[in-house]
Order: structure tokens, then C-alpha cells, then sequence
């Protein structure tokens, strides 16, 4: 679901407005801790769906207005499987359960993101994971941070000693998008020294910025996956394109993030 206003001149400078979307997104990710335990039962897909509205629907009573009132003339968009390029002005895009489905199953990886997009270049970013605290920040022209330390992407230069990742891009994806996937995957099994797969994609993207693995690519993708971890690594450092190492935008079909040392190599291995 998308909507717009008109945008006006900014009330408060980008680096306080970072500071006040970290305090929104911190509650809204309390907010989802205290829902975190047992594995939700369901059986269909309709009670899976529910299941993931409820959590969805606990965060956003709580990002929508706080966000709405810091920025009051930028749109708004919330659909974590919308992907493409905003009208021009300014948008919150926000996850507000980045891996939801692992919340559902008791597992750890999961955050909240809001990411605040000025003619579809992300200009701030914040991405809470609430069952350790950390918070990853992110402005642009002013680095990357994590709970206020800054960030930097690895400096291996050789992708046989690097750890890399993917992610699924979304359920139902299209046949070919997931055949591509899987022959990337048993390319890098080839080149790099270990691969993980798992979703979200922000969490792999966020652990590219604090240099703990060295790449990460995915096929197709939504604004909300990706948005907030291309700044972050952006400012970590790091190198952003698509598969083939063209310019990323929010159009493109594929997504490679990585550390310098190793972006033309991990290229090579997704284009072979």
C-alpha cells in the first residue's frame, strides 16, 4: 500500500531526524519482543497470513505516527514485497518485521527498518534487531554505525577465503528468478569459502557492512530488503550493483553487495 503528499522544505536537520526515527523504530521493535517465544501454530496459508498481519500490525501502530509526525509531507509505503522505483519526493519505507516468518518460528533473525528515500536514493536508514539491542544506522555522506561505532565493510581480497550469502527474494517467486538462485548458489559453493543462505536479506546485508561477511547477492528483491542494507553498506564502504556489476537502482533484477577486495570476483562467479 502506497500513498503521497507534496513534499515541503525539512524542519530538522537529516542527523536529527536519524536520532528520532532510531527512538520510533527501537519501540516498535520492544513492542515485537514482547510478542517472541513459542513457535506460532498455524496450518494454512490464510492463518499463516493472519499471523503475519498481527505482527506486522503491532509495529506499525507504533512507526506509522511517529514517523508520520517527524515527516509529516513524506509519503508512506509498507508493502515489504513492493519493489520498482517511488515517484519523486520523499518516502518512508519501512519493514516493520524484517523476517517475520522467523519471528513466527521462535527463531532469532528478525528486525524492524524504516528507511527514509529522497527521489529513490535512501538518505537515512535504521534497522533494530530487538533481542540483542543492536541498533545499525545509517546517513548518508555520514557513514555507518552501530549502537554510535562506526562500521566498515571487510578487506578481503580474495573470494576463496570469504564468507558470502543469499537470500530468498520473496514466497512464490517466479521459476527462473529460483533456478537463477540455485546455480548461484552452486557457483559460489565453487569460488567462496563458505555460503549461507537464509533469509532476511537486511540481516546478511547489515553483517556486509560491519564486515563480518564479505558478499551478498540476491535475485529480484523488494524495496524494503534492500533499501536499508545498500546504504549501510554503501557507507560502510562497500560496493553495490547488480549481478553483473552494472549501477544498482530499486528497477534492477539482482542486488550484489560487497567488500571492494571481492566485488569484481564475486561478478565473475554470478555471471559464469
Amino acid at each position: 500500500m502506497s500513498e503521497t503528499l507534496p513534499t515541503t522544505d525539512v524542519a530538522a536537520s537529516d542527523a536529527d531526524l536519524l536520532d528520532r526515527t532510531a527512538i520510533a523504530v527501537r519501540a516498535a521493535g520492544s513492542a515485537l519482543r514482547e510478542r517472541f517465544g513459542d513457535v506460532v501454530d498455524y496450518r494454512t496459508r490464510d492463518e499463516l497470513m493472519r499471523a503475519l498481519a498481527a505482527n506486522d500490525d503491532t509495529a506499525l501502530a507504533i512507526l506509522r505516527p511517529a514517523l508520520t509526525h517527524l515527516r509529516p509531507q513524506a509519503g508512506w509505503v509498507e508493502d515489504e514485497l513492493d519493489g520498482g522505483a517511488l515517484p519523486p519526493g520523499e518516502w518512508w519505507v519501512v519493514d516493520p518485521a524484517e523476517g517475520n516468518v522467523n519471528h513466527l518460528h521462535a527463531l532469532p533473525e528478525w528486525a524492524v527498518t524504516a528507511t527514509l528515500v529522497r527521489d529513490n536514493q535512501p538518505v537515512l536508514t535504521v534497522v533494530h534487531l530487538p533481542l540483542t539491542g543492536e541498533t545499525y544506522t545509517a546517513l548518508m555522506g555520514a557513514g555507518a554505525h552501530l549502537d554510535g561505532r562506526p562500521l566498515r565493510v571487510s578487506r578481503t581480497a580474495d573470494l576463496g577465503l570469504g564468507i558470502v550469502a543469499t537470500s530468498q527474494a520473496r514466497p512464490d517467486e517466479d521459476e527462473k528468478v529460483v533456478r537463477r538462485v540455485g546455480s548461484s548458489i552452486t557457483a559460489m559453493l565453487f569460488d567462496a569459502l563458505v555460503v549461507r543462505t537464509a533469509v532476511p536479506a537486511t540481516l546478511h546485508l547489515v553483517n556486509v557492512a560491519a564486515g563480518r561477511i564479505d558478499a551478498f547477492w540476491q535475485f529480484a528483491g523488494a524495496r524494503a530488503d534492500l533499501l536499508p542494507g545498500v546504504l549501510l553498506v554503501t557507507e560502510a564502504g562497500g560496493r553495490v550493483s547488480d549481478a553483473q556489476g552494472r549501477p544498482w537502482t530499486p528497477q534492477s533484477e539482482s542486488l550484489l553487495a560487497a567488500a571492494p577486495g571481492v566485488h569484481a570476483q564475486a561478478v565473475a562467479t554470478l555471471s559464469r
